[in-house]
C-alpha cells in the first residue's frame, strides 16, 4: 500500500536523523559511558512527541470534524494501526496544530536552550533536543513536498515566501545543531 510505504518512509527519516544526530553528539562529546542511556531514551521519546499534536487536535481542538469522529470510532474498536494510517493520510487537513507553528517553535527553541544549558537531566535534554529536531525535519519535509511553510504561519499575521522559509529552516536547524553540541 502506497500510504503505508510513505508513512514508513517518514518514520524512517525521523529515526535516521535522530540516530545520526545523537551518534554525532556522542562522538563529539565523548558520551560513550552507559550512564548516558537516559539521554538516548529521552531522545527516542522526543522523536514521537511532536506527532501527539495530531491527537490533541482531533480530541480537543476539533472534536466536531469528520476525521475526529472516524478516529474516535477506530479508537473504540481498538484499531490503532488504521487510526495511525488515518491520521497520517489526513494530516494536511489539520491547520490548527499547536506544535507545528513557527510561534511554538520559537518558544520551544528558547526552552530547549534553557534545558540544554542549565538542566542536569539527561532524559530531559535528549527529549527536548529530539523534539526540536523532529520539528525541523517536519519543516524540511514541507519545504521539499509542498515548497512552503505556510501551514506553520497559518494563524500569524504574516506568511513566508520560499526563500524566507528556507532561511527560517536553515536558522532553525543550525540552532538545533548548536544546542546539541552544548550537551
Amino acid at each position: 500500500n502506497k500510504l503505508t510505504c510513505r508513512m514508513k518512509r517518514e518514520l524512517f527519516i525521523h529515526i535516521a536523523f535522530w540516530f545520526s544526530f545523537f551518534v554525532l553528539i556522542s562522538l563529539f562529546k565523548h558520551l560513550f559511558s552507559l550512564s548516558y542511556w537516559p539521554f538516548w531514551l529521552g531522545g527516542l521519546a522526543g522523536v514521537f512527541m511532536p506527532d501527539l499534536d495530531h491527537l490533541v487536535y482531533v480530541f480537543f481542538i476539533a472534536p466536531q470534524e469528520l476525521t475526529t469522529q472516524r478516529v474516535g470510532f477506530l479508537w473504540g474498536k481498538k484499531e490503532y494501526r488504521r487510526l495511525i494510517e488515518l491520521l497520517y493520510e489526513t494530516r494536511s487537513e489539520r491547520h490548527g496544530l499547536i506544535f507545528h507553528t513557527i510561534f511554538f517553535q520559537l518558544i520551544f527553541f528558547i526552552l530547549t536552550f534553557w534545558m540544554m544549558s542549565s538542566s542536569a537531566s539527561l532524559f530531559g535534554r535528549g527529549l527536548v533536543l529530539s523534539f526540536a529536531l523532529h520539528i525541523s525535519i517536519d519543516q524540511l519535509v514541507d519545504l521539499t513536498e509542498i515548497k512552503s511553510l505556510n501551514n506553520w504561519t497559518k494563524y500569524l499575521p504574516f506568511s513566508l515566501d520560499l526563500f524566507k522559509s528556507k532561511i527560517f529552516w536553515l536558522v532553525g536547524i543550525l540552532l538545533v545543531l548548536i544546542m546539541g553540541f552544548l550537551m
